[in-house]
């Protein structure tokens, strides 16, 4: 059994991996626990832990354009603080990042060990924390990139098009943009398997198999929630103008699990067929505001 601690626990994901670490000591720390940009206060809370997950991280990816000081205290030093805490007591870092270090130009799945290149301030913050983890704790951290999140546990994609459907006869969705639709128990589950295999620290891609566009991960919602897919219409991106720019590609490899000794997580279509059996397109609760991811 491990003893293992959590920033950001009242997340989608920081509530999933609770759940995947039953059997360990977990300490379970929400925003208000814990302020990651406290280094102090996180000094003080590593210490007698094995295993140090950051799960915190701040996402508002539009407003991060005008607040990316704000960003890159949480994203950045934050998760450099976790990292030296961890390294401190000899624990192993886990963080999560994202598919936005990556400019979204490729055509092919973006490798771990593909350059950094982001395109808007969410993805420099979240890129720096990478490089300052890794700085910080280079025998012990692992940087899991993940993308397109939706779990029970919070806001997301998935429950918006289902409430959509309640309200709206058509949703338009955009189909010019690809990536990796990602359960949240799928990946906290991926997490703790990567933690009991002793893999190698690095960088490691925490996102289900295969590709979709937000158009094709929206029909296949519909259908699972049993709803008419038809009712989803496409789009592009031009339609949906933000301040942030986002990647139009973001397909990530996951050759790196393979040195790890385990096998990627599954296909995004399964993931999403099972995560609509365990209830996580109901929307009851979705009110809920998490602390991380």
């Amino acid at each position: 059994m491990k003893r293992i601690l959590i920033a950001g626990a009242a997340g989608m994901l920081g509530q999933d991996l609770q759940k995947a670490l039953a059997g360990h000591e977990v300490t379970a720390l929400r925003r208000a626990d814990l302020d990651v940009t406290d280094r102090d206060a996180v000094l003080a809370a590593a210490p007698g832990h094995d295993v140090v997950i950051n799960a915190s991280a701040y996402t508002k990816v539009d407003d991060a354009e005008t607040h990316e000081d704000e960003a890159y205290a949480i994203n950045a030093l934050g998760t450099e603080n976790l990292a030296i805490a961890a390294a401190a007591n000899g624990a192993r870092f886990v963080t999560v990042s994202t598919d936005y270090v990556f400019d979204g130009h490729a055509t092919e799945p973006y490798a771990e060990d593909t350059p950094r290149d982001p395109i808007n301030a969410y993805g420099r913050t979240k890129a720096a924390g990478e490089e300052l983890a890794l700085a910080a704790h280079p025998d012990g951290a692992f940087v899991v990139r993940t993308a397109w999140l939706y779990g029970a546990g919070g806001p997301n994609f998935a429950r918006t098009m289902v409430r959509l459907a309640q309200s709206h006869e058509t949703v338009s969705v955009v189909a010019d943009q690809v990536g990796q639709p990602t359960w949240t128990g799928d990946l906290a589950r991926q997490i703790v398997a990567l933690l009991e295999a002793d893999a190698p620290a690095g960088v490691y891609h925490g996102t289900n198999s295969g590709r979709a566009s937000w158009f094709e991960f929206a029909k296949a919602i519909f259908s699972v929630a049993g709803l008419d897919p038809d009712r989803v219409t496409p789009t592009d991106s031009a339609t949906f103008v933000r301040p942030a720019p986002r990647p139009s590609f973001s397909v990530l490899g996951h050759e790196g699990w393979a040195k790890a000794g385990l096998a990627p997580m599954r296909s995004w279509e399964d993931a999403l067929a099972d995560a609509a059996r365990h209830g996580v397109l109901e929307l009851e609760n979705d009110d809920t505001h998490g602390g991380g991811r």
